[in-house]
């Protein structure tokens, strides 16, 4: 065994871990093992993460009590003056041209995104959403109205005549961006760690050490059970979709950010790269399979458009799926903060009190869903390996006979 400095040599103590130290880790029984914060390396570390977790969950309800003033900017209002919990939702889950964290009184804490706008009448514009101010003004013949930038005249009314072609980046596109940059350079900078010899001739540390177990559980509880002797080939996709949706999943969570995996055009990108994917790793077993399945002549005319309205279901399966439980649960959390004023509405007495209990709820539901985050990115890429193993199903049964 490769010697370990420090607290590394006595974990490989633990009863179990020295035989199997996979199965170890992603069992539940280490979580709770009596003797595993003895061998912390370091316990002030153990403390300060379970601060900051508090800390986040303070800034999370915080946010919630002082979400009545975005509610009001961002259009939430029904005829005279009163909430409207079903604009004020689909607005928050849906995309926009700025971050808009909170609002304090007449100060909006946002961030601009640059809109680029091309019309064959009126030719290239760019500048940043802030010159909208927030849906009210229009500028240079265009105006913000619900999340959609239209060619308007002098006077207010919509220009008919001028055709809008919009390449802003909005919210959606900027944290794909940002999430693909995290990605990569999370992933690269781990892979110069086992170049430099971190993780293969040392114990590996930091990040490295958080990630390679993710990575491991991955190659072994996914791929390979579903790919068998092709695992290796699949692997590099397999985890780069599962980062790729975790990471997005998880800053959704953070609020004022946009809620990426709870667009269905997101979702749809990924379930058609997962179809096309399966499709090339189909064989002509799979197609016989499909248009003359291994069943009585007469109830071939009915099975065959089963199984091939079956090829399409699937990836139908995988974007509803991760687009209806992302979306879920946004609105459960932002349903309870509204409660809050429509119970205010009804008696400030009443909206006073009902406030800690909704706030509570929402942040009970906050905290279930960075759970969700991780098991929808786990879903998706099980998932897909299962849906790609059954495409090259039929050559196990050919080497068998071989």
């Amino acid at each position: 065994m490769t010697q370990c400095p420090g607290s590394v040599n006595r974990l490989f103590l633990l009863p179990g871990l020295r035989r199997d130290p996979v199965t170890f880790f992603l069992s539940p029984a280490p979580l709770f093992h009596p003797h595993l914060l003895i061998f912390a390396p370091n316990f002030e570390e153990v403390m300060a993460f379970r601060s900051i977790k508090s800390l986040m969950v303070l800034v999370f309800s915080g946010l919630c009590l002082t979400l009545s003033q975005p509610v009001k900017a961002g259009g939430g209002e029904g005829e005279g003056g009163k909430l409207n919990p079903a604009e004020v939702i689909i607005e928050h889950i849906s995309d926009g041209h700025e971050f808009h964290f909170f609002s304090i009184g007449e100060f909006h804490a946002v961030i601009p995104l640059p809109v680029i706008l091309y019309s064959p009448q009126r030719g290239l514009d760019v500048f940043l959403s802030s010159r909208f101010h927030h849906g009210h003004d229009a500028y240079k013949g265009y105006k913000l109205e619900h999340g959609k930038i239209h060619a308007v005249q002098e006077d207010g009314s919509a220009d008919e005549a001028v055709q809008v072609y919009d390449f802003s980046l909005t919210r959606n596109v900027v944290q794909m961006i940002i999430a693909l940059v995290l990605l990569v350079w999370i992933m690269t900078g781990i892979a110069r760690q086992y170049r430099s010899g971190k993780g293969t001739r040392t114990a590996p540390t930091g990040l490295q050490n958080a990630l390679e177990p993710v990575i491991t559980f991955v190659r072994d509880e996914v791929a390979k059970p579903n790919l068998g002797h092709k695992s290796g080939k699949y692997l590099p996709y397999l985890l780069t979709v599962f980062f790729f949706i975790l990471i997005n999943n998880l800053f959704g969570l953070i609020p004022g950010s946009a809620n990426v995996t709870g667009n269905i055009a997101f979702t749809a990108m990924l379930g058609i790269i997962s179809f096309l994917v399966i499709l090339f790793s189909t064989n002509s077993h799979f197609w016989k399979h499909i248009f003359w399945p291994p069943v009585p002549h007469g109830v071939k005319p009915i099975l065959v458009p089963v199984e091939l309205l079956g090829v399409f279901t699937k990836p139908f399966a995988l974007i509803i799926r991760l687009f209806a439980n992302m979306t879920a649960g946004h609105i459960i959390i932002l349903s309870f903060i509204c409660l809050i004023f429509i119970f205010g509405e009804m008696s400030k007495a009443l909206g006073y009190g009902a406030s800690p209990l909704f706030v509570a709820l929402a942040v009970f539901i906050y905290l279930i869903e960075i759970l969700v985050a991780f098991i929808q990115a786990f879903i998706f890429t099980n998932l897909t390996a299962v849906f790609i193993g059954q495409a090259f199903e039929g050559e196990h049964h050919e080497e068998a006979h071989h």
